[in-house]
């Protein structure tokens, strides 16, 4: 064959090969795109800490990541993101591993893609794929919204979901904190924040060994904390407070007030106010608080006697339930968060005078913000009050060894309360409560349900555990536990609350602010506001060893877990609610 018969058999043969250069060059651009067309590493994520996660892609395509992660350009948290990418690109980005699940999600579609289907508020992606929701037309929604200045898109509700897309599934692995056991709340000891942290904060504060030098409390640990009348065990644990905050690098501004006392008319010091701010670097004057009561309930009438000896009197020296584990909530997501820009300015506040009336938050709010910071928009306050007595935890109250005090030695009020909060001799609910709400029967904040709901039914891993409530159809009194009872005992309930026990209340009233909190077992637990409110007797009402509810575990690891979930996901609604405040609906209508 002469040189110039075999210039055009290559000729012949480079254009038969054209339509095929996809299989052997940058890709085949026809057809539904594939999980072989795009490499996503690393396979498997670490569960709740920010990490690399690269997408590289065979041919040209989009891709929908639903979780937080940084802006590399802003420097701030956003949820989710789309991107597109051609043949032989890559991208990577810097996620938020769900913390307390073992599966994650990249979705893809044909490049350029705009409208993308979404999990229902009570699933999460694992049960999402199980169904088949990556097929179903008639899913929830989101479409795509072009980024400023160039910086990754971000992501809104839409009323389509663009038809089927290819999941790519990722596993997810949370490791163990080397030098603890699973029996001391192994599983649950890593990450940018986690319950074995805030279990240890609660033991700090907590310590009832004697110090002989500590003229304050006689103790190591930062005990006796009553506010007012200048109390000096409370004035040498807000000095703790204030050289923690401070040792985390946010700026901590303190207010001490003072009121008229009901009884005397006379003036009575009442302690602080430990406020630990972290700028915001959009909008200083928008804050979103996260707080909990410091004070724990004065001797009263007795108060310092064992209740398990002369009966139920009031008082606690300790008070590690409430509200010692809600205060290392606020410290343990404080410390990570002030490694984090924020478009606005997240507070961290510590109240004083919770169990004399709110009177810490009541002045923070009226005075402090309204009067000397009245530019301030408070944009959402989430609450921390007596968590960790609550799932997974349950199966009655311990029996024996100086715990209990009713009938038997046992649980002295097993029985369900129909008026009173949800809870029976086997399931202690963990309540996360939205407010404000005028009506039991009608959902008044929707906005703050739904996004409580998103979080904990994916990032969180309590889809199987957690309902919402509403009153329709029952009873103002008892429509918590009439719902509660309709809806099989769930073990963790999201509602809206008419009535309001704690700070969170003054934020409502106050500012019109929208609220979340959490908590666990109020009304029922033995040691509430008494002398045996001790980290002992919440490690022993925890243990679910030998009992026919819950799993295998001891009372330490159960506590563990339960902090962990509350503290994740109080941090989850900080890094949403920076980048999309949730107003109060009522100010909208």
């Amino acid at each position: 064959m002469g040189r110039d018969a075999r210039r055009a058999f290559g000729l012949v043969c480079i254009m038969m090969l054209a339509p095929l250069s996809g299989c052997f060059g940058e890709g085949d651009n026809n057809g539904p795109v594939g999980e072989n067309d795009v490499t996503v590493t690393p396979e498997t994520l670490i569960g709740g800490i920010f990490q690399g996660l690269t997408i590289s892609a065979d041919r040209d395509l989009s891709a929908f990541v639903p979780y937080l992660m940084m802006n590399p350009d802003s420097g701030f948290v956003q949820n989710s993101t789309v991107v597109d990418l051609k043949a032989g690109e890559s991208i990577l980005l810097t996620v938020l591993a769900p913390p307390r699940t073992d599966t994650a999600v990249v979705l893809l579609g044909d490049y350029g893609r705009e409208d993308w289907p979404i999990r229902n508020l009570n699933e999460s992606w694992k049960t999402w794929w199980e169904r088949g929701g990556y097929n179903d037309k008639s899913s929830q929604g989101i479409t795509r919204v072009i980024g400023d200045n160039g910086t990754l898109d971000t992501v809104q509700a839409s009323s389509s979901n663009g038809g089927a897309v290819t999941p790519v599934l990722l596993s997810v692995m949370r490791p163990e904190a080397p030098g603890f056991s699973e029996a001391e709340g192994s599983r649950h000891s890593t990450g940018m924040v986690d319950g074995r942290t805030v279990f240890n904060y609660i033991n700090v504060i907590s310590d009832e060994t004697p110090d002989p030098t500590d003229l304050a409390d006689g103790a190591v640990g930062y005990l006796d904390r009553w506010a007012g009348q200048g109390n000096a065990a409370y004035e040498d644990a807000a000095q703790y407070l204030i050289q923690t905050m401070e040792n985390f690098g946010l700026e901590v501004i303190t207010q001490r007030f003072v009121y008229d006392s009901l009884m005397t008319g006379s003036q009575n010091p009442e302690a602080y106010n430990i406020c630990g701010y972290r700028w915001g670097e959009v909008d200083r004057d928008k804050w979103m608080v996260f707080g909990a009561h410091f004070d724990i309930a004065p001797p009263i009438n007795g108060g310092m006697l064992d209740p398990h000896i002369f009966g139920r009197t009031y008082g606690t020296r300790v008070g590690a339930y409430d509200n010692t584990a809600g205060t290392s909530m606020v410290l343990t997501v404080a410390e990570a968060m002030a490694d984090h820009s924020t478009r606005n300015t997240m507070v961290f506040c510590l109240w004083s005078g919770e169990e004399g009336g709110k009177r810490g938050s009541d002045f923070w709010t009226d005075y402090w913000v309204k009067e000397d910071n009245p530019n301030v928009e408070v944009t959402n306050y989430v609450n921390l009050d007596m968590a960790g007595v609550n799932w997974p935890g349950g199966g009655g109250a311990p029996c024996g060894d100086g715990h209990g005090g009713g009938e038997g030695n046992c649980d002295p009020e097993p029985q369900v309360d129909p008026d009173g909060y949800p809870k029976d001799e086997e399931v202690w609910p963990m309540r996360v409560y939205i407010g404000p709400s005028l009506d039991h029967d009608v959902m008044n904040q929707p906005g703050m349900v739904g996004l409580a709901m998103w979080i904990g039914s994916d990032a969180i891993g309590v889809e199987e555990q957690m309902s919402p409530l509403l009153g329709e159809g029952y009873d103002a009194e008892t429509w918590k536990v009439d719902d509660w009872m309709a809806k099989d005992r769930p073990e963790i309930i999201v509602y809206e609350d008419t009535t309001a026990r704690s700070d969170h209340a003054t934020f409502q009233d106050n500012l019109g602010t929208v609220t979340m909190g959490f908590g666990g077992l109020v009304d029922g637990y033995w040691c509430y506001h008494q002398t045996c409110d001790t980290v002992d007797e919440m490690i022993d009402w925890m243990d679910t060893t030998g009992k026919d509810y819950g799993e295998e575990q001891s009372g330490t690891s159960n506590l563990v877990d339960a902090l962990d979930t509350i503290t994740w996901w109080a941090t989850y609604s900080f890094f949403h609610l920076d980048e999309d405040p949730i107003r109060n609906a009522y100010l909208d209508e």
